[in-house]
């Protein structure tokens, strides 16, 4: 029976991608999702684009792509300026016209209706339609702040509290150093790039996502070679 895997953030970090996938045992029948934040700040991205191109999978955009986008949009004369770091800069002259389409094409949510799931980067506001909702949210949330609106930060409840399905959503985006686990909503981001684990959820066909004391058996991890972007991963939150 085919199966449903979704990996959290890879940030160019093919090589962890590759075990992961081995791990997993992934072959031809399975379907593979990617929750955003392919590219930047790890050592492969070009690599990993590659390798999603000829797996033929499904990648939901994250902030980074967002970010890589929208600086090509406004050197073109469309959209706001966008500020890159070095990284970034480097990588806009790096990429091939695959590359680029590849991320032109992914969307900003994924729906998979045979699991009760929606792929977003960082997470969705809740009580509002993920169609009414700003990109930059859906790329970029972390939390709900004490009066009710949404942040970037870790600067209050992770947004996760306080959103109810369904469907439930399964994201990437704030890296910890375990899963983030609500009733509806379920954060798979590692913090690979940044020395911590890769991440793959395993579904079987129609499986729906596993309640919070079943989700271990689930998913897949493998550690990082190494902190390619050293930062402190939190661990809880």
């Amino acid at each position: 029976m085919p199966r449903t895997v979704i990996v959290g953030d890879v940030h160019g970090c093919l090589r962890e991608l590759e075990e992961l996938l081995g791990h997993v045992g992934l072959d031809g029948d399975d379907n593979l999702y990617f929750v955003g934040d392919l590219v930047a700040r790890g050592p492969d991205t070009r690599g990993v684009l590659a390798l999603v191109r000829r797996l033929g999978a499904v990648a939901v955009r994250g902030n980074h792509e967002h970010k890589l986008l929208g600086y090509v949009n406004n050197r073109r004369g469309q959209g706001p300026s966008v500020r890159l770091g070095p990284n970034h800069i480097e990588l806009t002259n790096q990429l091939s016209d695959d590359d680029w389409e590849l991320l032109r094409d992914m969307p900003l949510w994924h729906d998979l209706p045979e699991h009760g799931v929606r792929l977003v980067h960082a997470g969705v506001l809740p009580g509002v339609a993920v169609e009414d909702t700003d990109p930059n949210i859906l790329t970029t949330i972390r939390a709900i702040t004490p009066h009710g609106e949404p942040t970037a930060t870790r600067g209050g409840d992770p947004w996760g509290r306080w959103y109810r399905g369904p469907p439930h959503v399964v994201f990437g985006h704030n890296a910890l150093m375990h899963p983030q686990l609500h009733a509806w909503a379920t954060g798979i981001d590692l913090g690979c790039v940044y020395g911590g684990f890769l991440a793959a959820l395993v579904l079987e066909r129609d499986q729906p996502v596993p309640d919070i004391e079943g989700i271990q058996d689930s998913l897949i991890t493998v550690p990082a070679r190494a902190a390619y972007y050293p930062v402190r991963v939190r661990r809880s939150r």
